[in-house]
């Protein structure tokens, strides 16, 4: 777009990465991304050509053959991506998330093992918190570790794992209750292992299945699926970090990451909504006009540009943020809340503008409108959000009487 969405201040290397990614997003993945939505494929094609551009090493360190780039250019080329089409923009989160956790709470010897080929996207990280009945409780993770010698042995079923079938490489959270006796805080008995696999469903490695994709209203392409943990044996120097109970501490340092993901990918969507939209609006004809020369429509098209805008500086506010060293739950949370409401909304508008053509599987908005609603619950649902948002504000507001 020729206005929307801009972002001051970025270097000539940033503007450099973008309008490469944002070329590949126009000529690769717009013209075959309906197509392949239609059919749930994933998009293999595309994902070699984002690892032809390097891009699953985008914030890996340099020293790990990675672009060592700051979570603003992932976001605003996650942005981009969810543009063209949301899945793929999926595909590169988990690995993301998987790869940060690593940099930020990997021991030396677990980065060297996996960043460098991870950054070449040779490993596919994917990570996985959820459980069947969870929910937004984390602390009723009911997986368990068990140290037997040299290796912990897991049981439980996890749940919505992304990139569960492509993936190589899993951070799973599960409860371990060494040095942790009964009765203390649930956070504080929970571990992270890194759980290496091959790629594919059933059997991946021994005691770890990856039943079929779990079929999606939307979201379709990349693989969402269970996984089912029945005496998988880990070495103990794949707990991330060396040491047991900060799993907790760990994911949500992850999370935090994911959610400025969501946010740029909400924003993504409301960008091509609001393409898809204006571009229609300017095309159909009705009283002898184009229906863009009626109020109703452009007070439409100026509430949806209006939100797209808001969206994206909450966007890059939060990454700004993460990327200073600083605390952005707060900031990551609004961001989150914000953009995927807004695209909800935006999207909506869009398909009101096309009328009974929205409806039609023939239009691109009728993709857009089933992919919108993924983002209202991923990465924490509107209420954990707004709950995130209040504790924090008491925290920076507290009263002093």
């Amino acid at each position: 777009m020729a206005r929307l969405a801009q972002t001051a201040g970025l270097t000539d290397v940033q503007q450099e990465i973008l309008s490469t990614v944002r070329d590949f997003v126009d000529k690769e993945i717009i013209p075959v991304a309906t197509e392949l939505e239609h059919r749930d494929e994933y998009p293999q094609d595309i994902v070699d050509g984002l690892k032809e551009l390097g891009l699953f090493g985008l914030m890996i360190p340099e020293e790990y053959g990675g672009l060592g780039e700051s979570l603003l250019t992932y976001a605003l080329c996650v942005e981009e991506i969810a543009r063209g089409w949301m899945s793929v923009s999926g595909i590169v989160n988990t690995h993301f998330i998987v790869a940060y956790m690593l940099k930020q709470h990997g021991t030396p010897e677990q980065k060297d093992h996996f960043l460098p080929r991870m950054a070449a996207g040779d490993i596919r990280g994917a990570f996985s918190m959820s459980e069947p009945a969870l929910g937004s409780d984390v602390s009723a993770i009911s997986s368990k570790a068990v140290r037997d010698g040299e290796e912990y042995v897991l049981n439980g079923q996890k749940m919505w794992l992304t990139n569960g079938g492509t993936s190589s490489l899993v951070a799973v959270l599960v409860k371990s209750d060494e040095g942790h006796p009964e009765g203390s805080a649930p956070h504080k008995s929970m571990t992270t292992f890194l759980v290496e696999k091959e790629p594919g469903f059933g059997e991946v490695r021994p005691g770890l299945t990856i039943p079929g994709k779990i079929d999606k209203m939307g979201y379709k392409g990349v693989d969402t699926t269970e996984l089912i943990m029945d005496g998988l044996r880990i070495p103990a120097n794949r707990v991330l970090g060396g040491v047991t109970g900060r799993g907790f501490y760990q994911m949500m340092d992850g999370v935090e990451v994911g959610r400025v993901n969501v946010a740029a990918r909400g924003c993504g969507v409301a960008q091509r909504a609001f393409e898809l939209g204006v571009q229609y609006a300017q095309q159909r004809h009705t009283f002898g006009k184009q229906i863009a020369q009626h109020q109703a429509i452009q007070f439409k098209l100026a509430e949806m540009a209006t939100k797209v805008e808001a969206a994206h500086a909450m966007m890059v506010n939060a990454a700004r943020k993460k990327d200073s060293g600083e605390r952005n739950d707060l900031e990551a949370g609004m961001a989150k809340y914000l953009a995927s409401e807004y695209c909800k909304e935006v999207v909506e508008d869009a398909f009101r503008i096309h009328g009974g053509y929205g409806f039609s599987k023939e239009y691109e908005i009728e993709r857009l409108y089933r992919e919108a609603p993924m983002l209202l619950i991923g990465e924490g649902t509107a209420e954990i959000q707004k709950m995130i948002i209040g504790r924090r504000l008491l925290e920076e507001y507290r009263f002093q009487g």
